[in-house]
């Protein structure tokens, strides 16, 4: 199982945001570059970067940090928040993004996604933030009106092999990954998903990595391992051990 840091971007800074609340920011640096560098040396063999201002303006914001981050680290680099259209998605692939995490725009136009799929396969990747089950869009601020399993059904039938699951209520918070909707949504789906939200210590690991044969591929940690709660290096050694 693949354990992924996340850098998420905020004015070019390095933060992190307690259950997706603008007005809850902890800024952790103001080179978001170097703190990439700081987990390719933990080990981490891709990096989850997200543009908190593309997110709400619903267009990329952030490319020029994005870009000092691609220059400074050798590893594989996912990247969402605000990409809403083909000229984006094309955009941040031929900066060095190797994945395109598509969120609101899984909602709001599957034709895109499904465009998407088809041209780049496995390299499109959804992103599924959810409130009680609920799909949220736009920065988390507005509810999209349809389940998290549904959206899932329906995004694997336009060709999504891989999902990115965030229980919004847990992110930020320490509070523990919701393992049981993590999993339910991949047995649904089919598809490969990567747990989000909540991460807290190696328990968290431990526990989604029981479900590995179900689908559950990956995790990403944010606030844990910029509080040191959690040791990234330990983490990605855990993940990768058999059994």
């Amino acid at each position: 199982m693949l354990v992924i840091p996340a850098i998420d971007i905020r004015n070019g800074k390095c933060v992190r945001l307690f259950k997706g609340d603008f007005a809850q920011e902890t800024v952790f640096s103001d080179k978001p570059e170097e703190v990439a560098v700081k987990w390719q040396e933990a080990g981490a063999r891709m990096i989850h970067l997200v543009d908190l201002d593309g997110a709400v303006e619903k267009k990329p914001m952030n490319l020029e940090t994005i870009e000092r981050i691609l220059h400074a680290v050798n590893i594989s680099v996912e990247l969402g928040g605000g990409i809403r259209s083909m000229e984006n998605i094309e955009d941040v692939l031929k900066m060095g993004v190797d994945r395109v995490i598509l969120g609101s725009v899984a909602v709001k136009n599957p034709a895109l996604v499904e465009e998407a799929c088809k041209r780049y396969k496995e390299r499109i990747v959804v992103g599924i933030d959810a409130k009680k089950g609920v799909v949220a869009v736009d920065g988390w601020g507005v509810s999209g009106d349809v389940t998290a399993g549904a959206l899932a059904k329906k995004m694997v039938k336009v060709g999504v092999q891989t999902f990115i699951y965030t229980d919004i209520s847990r992110d930020g918070t320490l509070s523990g990954v919701n393992v049981e909707e993590t999993a339910a949504l991949a047995k649904s789906s089919g598809a490969n998903v990567i747990a989000s939200g909540g991460v807290h210590s190696i328990e968290d690991i431990r526990r989604l990595k029981a479900f590995g044969k179900m689908g559950i591929c990956g995790v990403i940690v944010g606030k844990s391992i910029y509080t040191e709660m959690l040791d990234l290096r330990e983490a990605i050694e855990f993940a990768a051990k058999e059994g």
